[in-house]
């Protein structure tokens, strides 16, 4: 299998776990019927992908310009609506799910950048978007605060794994080898995160009075 193929899988492995995760997530949330979860589902796991591919001027998105993009988020969607009571018993599933999502879109989106042409700073932003655009849009529609701004390592293990995807072939190795390594430290880092209580720094808000003395 080249390296574009290997890609490719990946890609749609990520499309898969963010469509769980998503549909997972959003049926936690709010109470919706089966069109709701798949859509939801759907936008996860894609909506990401054709921000990237819109600004790349990709056009029509990837996602749409082949059926396996939307018939593997659909068939997630599907999974997590019908099979919801099993999945909710496994171990940790919302976080299994959104952390191969996380990882594998933040490191595909940022060699579709590169392999596009574009910087590896500018690949670096686009993989981040690719990341968290879905679940980003997800939670704006069943208005819920985006994760991304919540707290916790999120963004930053994205920005972290898509620069080793970008930057790491400048240094010499493979890209699929420095994508592979860019998605073990994002799974790495918010998984770590997510059990251990991993915060970003966050910005203390300081009264008159305290600055005061």
């Amino acid at each position: 299998m080249s390296a574009t193929h290997l890609l490719l899988v990946l890609d749609l492995v990520g499309v898969l776990a963010f469509a769980l995760d998503g549909a997972l997530t959003a049926m936690r949330r709010t109470t919706l019927d089966l069109f709701g979860v798949v859509t939801l589902g759907v936008i996860t796991a894609i909506g990401g992908g054709m921000l990237r591919d819109v600004l790349l001027g990709e056009l029509p998105p990837a996602s749409l310009r082949t059926w396996y993009y939307l018939a593997t988020a659909t068939a997630g969607g599907l999974v997590a609506f019908w099979g919801h009571a099993l999945l909710t018993r496994l171990s940790r599933p919302l976080l299994l799910f959104d952390t191969m999502g996380l990882s594998l879109f933040a490191v595909t989106g940022a060699r579709v950048a590169v392999e596009a042409g574009l910087g590896p700073g500018q690949a670096v932003l686009l993989g981040g978007l690719t990341a968290v655009g879905g679940g980003t849009m997800r939670d704006v529609l069943v208005r819920q605060v985006p994760t991304i701004l919540t707290g916790g390592l999120y963004a930053i293990p994205a920005l972290l794994g898509a620069a080793a995807a970008a930057l790491g072939p400048e240094l010499g190795g493979r890209p699929l080898v420095w994508a592979l390594a860019g998605a073990a430290l994002c799974a790495s880092l918010r998984v770590g995160g997510v059990l251990r209580g991993w915060q970003a720094p966050r910005a203390t808000l300081r009264t008159p009075d305290e600055l005061d003395e």
